[in-house]
């Protein structure tokens, strides 16, 4: 129960960064995307940093069904607590939406009309932006296992840039960002071909990765 409660806050403040910083950003910037993305980018690099740091020690600090996936397919993952992590994960998510928007005195429940991330270029973005994920996280672990909390914040900071789709890399946030008609948010329908290329680049960097830093 533990190692769940600290996969279901960890998902949450994850959210309350994203959503929050997103509002704040566009709110501030007065127009301007960049400004806004990299309010968005900072603050969601940040809040990695501390929730693996303080809640890696309890779960493992996935805070994301790809990483659970890719640990599973490891060996590194008992399969009966996938969907416990997962659910934890998913419910976490929603939930940091809906802190956020009380943050900003924004209706709770809301639907994201955000209708720009679609199409062959974003989908590919979201498959490099996993791929990279999985690639800092299980390189950190094999060479330099304390980096790792920097690792991820310094990776995902820069991938909010370097990919078109503004690195989503993580299904529950896919699907939670998917209730949030702000900055950050994802219109619905969009959101099956995300989750479908994250968890596809999942099983590509677990045949990529695995012979790359494991020494068995």
């Amino acid at each position: 129960m533990r190692r769940l409660a600290a996969e279901g806050l960890g998902t949450a403040m994850l959210l309350v960064a994203v959503i929050g910083s997103g509002i704040m950003g566009a709110s501030l910037a007065e127009g301007n995307s960049a400004i806004a993305l990299l309010a968005n980018a900072i603050a969601t690099g940040c809040m990695l940093y501390a929730i693996i740091t303080v809640l890696g020690p309890i779960s493992g600090a996935h805070f994301n069904p790809a990483v659970t996936l890719a640990f599973y397919l490891r060996g590194q993952m008992p399969g009966r607590d996938v969907p416990l992590f997962v659910a934890a994960q998913v419910a976490g998510a929603v939930l940091g939406v809906w802190v956020a928007h009380l943050m900003f005195a924004l209706p709770v429940l809301q639907v994201s009309q955000t209708m720009h991330r679609t199409g062959a270029a974003q989908w590919f973005s979201e498959a490099i932006a996993t791929f990279g994920l999985l690639f800092v996280i299980f390189g950190g672990l094999k060479h330099r296992e304390e980096a790792v909390p920097v690792l991820v914040a310094l990776y995902i900071t820069g991938a909010y840039w370097f990919t078109a789709s503004t690195s989503f890399a993580n299904p529950a946030v896919t699907f939670a960002r998917g209730f949030s008609d702000t900055f950050a948010g994802i219109y619905p329908g969009h959101i099956a071909a995300f989750i479908a290329v994250q968890i596809a680049a999942v099983f590509l960097a677990h045949v990529i990765l695995r012979p790359l830093f494991d020494d068995r």
